[in-house]
């Protein structure tokens, strides 16, 4: 049987934390041998919102090397920068053609972030859910890993490709229309500083979340920081205790304890002998990632070379699918 294709990426703006690689990137890894997968670093994104040009290349090759480390294996995935593929960009526009106005200005997160941009909201902010239809449709995937945040993302992407079919591909569809893939535990991570806030690379204060690359000592430093209560006795059922569920969740999942291990163990135990328990396990969890990380980016020549074949694969999938949408609307094709 054919594998069901899955398609996800992740921004490089700045390094990736507990919330990215438990909500998205440690799914990928336990899944990856069930799907036919192309991961991609979005770069082209990244510019929506202000950047530092210094850094993005930088930051898109630390955002791949990190895939590899955590567990992504080349065997069973193409890894590959966004931007190096050309189709992206052409097929975003060609889906602008297509996409009525009032379905972007209506996406929340939209909303959201150009009040916080003001005056100087950009349309790449405005259009940023027809790239991401564009990413989805280019590869035709079956499934798309997404968080709570993204799935009204991915309804317009599916409401684009159905937009397209019928009027351009009724008789031959050319988008497949892709299923959400949502994860349940540990797809919600919440920051160290405000257990209702899930943990972002936005926040301003770096207090907010604990980076893949942080350092024991900076990692001990932000658990001894984080936000607690007064009670004594840690438990995952407490709605009133955002804090406590957050860091149990947490603790269960980089010690790679049952839910009930956890609950029991902590049941009776106070923050400052919880703690300490949360340090050491995130500690030794991140050691082994961070050690693959650092022989990955030294390696500069590997890493490349697995971008560039990652490209190549994926890019075959997009220019045949960029060609069947241009012929469909009626484009002069080449060789046709």
């Amino acid at each position: 049987m054919t594998k069901k294709r899955v398609l996800s990426g992740i921004q490089p703006t700045g390094n990736l934390h507990l919330g990215n690689y438990l909500g998205s990137i440690r799914n990928w890894v336990e899944h990856q041998q069930d799907y036919e997968n192309y991961f991609c670093v979005v770069d082209l994104h990244a510019i929506t919102a202000p950047h530092d040009p210094q850094t993005l290349a930088e930051n898109s090759y630390t955002i791949a090397a990190l895939y590899l480390a955590c567990g992504i294996s080349v065997e069973h995935a193409s890894i590959f920068i966004q931007s190096h593929i050309p189709a992206h960009s052409e097929l975003t526009w060609l889906l602008n053609c297509v996409t009525p106005l009032n379905w972007l200005q209506d996406m929340i997160q939209f909303k959201e972030k150009a009040i916080k941009q003001g005056e100087n909201v950009n349309m790449g902010l405005l259009d940023y859910p027809v790239l991401m239809a564009a990413d989805i449709l280019l590869y035709q995937a079956d499934k798309v890993p997404v968080g709570e945040d993204q799935k009204q993302h991915l309804e317009l992407t599916r409401d684009i490709a159905a937009r397209f079919n019928h009027q351009f591909a009724k008789k031959n569809p050319v988008f497949k229309v892709p299923q959400a893939l949502i994860q349940t535990d540990g797809a919600r991570i919440m920051s160290l500083t405000d257990g209702t806030r899930k943990m972002s690379k936005s926040d301003s204060s770096d207090l907010s979340r604990i980076n893949l690359l942080d350092s024991p000592e900076l990692i001990q430093k932000k658990i001894k920081k984080c936000k607690t209560d007064l009670e004594r006795g840690l438990t995952f059922e407490s709605i009133d205790r955002p804090e406590c569920r957050n860091l149990l969740t947490l603790y269960m999942l980089m010690s790679g304890k049952p839910k009930e291990t956890v609950a029991i163990e902590c049941q009776d135990l106070g923050w400052g002998q919880f703690k300490p328990l949360l340090t050491e396990a995130t500690i030794e969890h991140l050691r082994p990632i961070q050690a693959k990380y650092q022989a990955v980016m030294t390696d500069r020549t590997y890493l490349e070379s697995i971008l560039s074949d990652g490209k190549n694969q994926a890019e075959s999938i997009a220019n045949r699918t960029l060609t069947e949408v241009k012929a469909a609307l009626g484009f002069s094709v080449p060789g046709t």
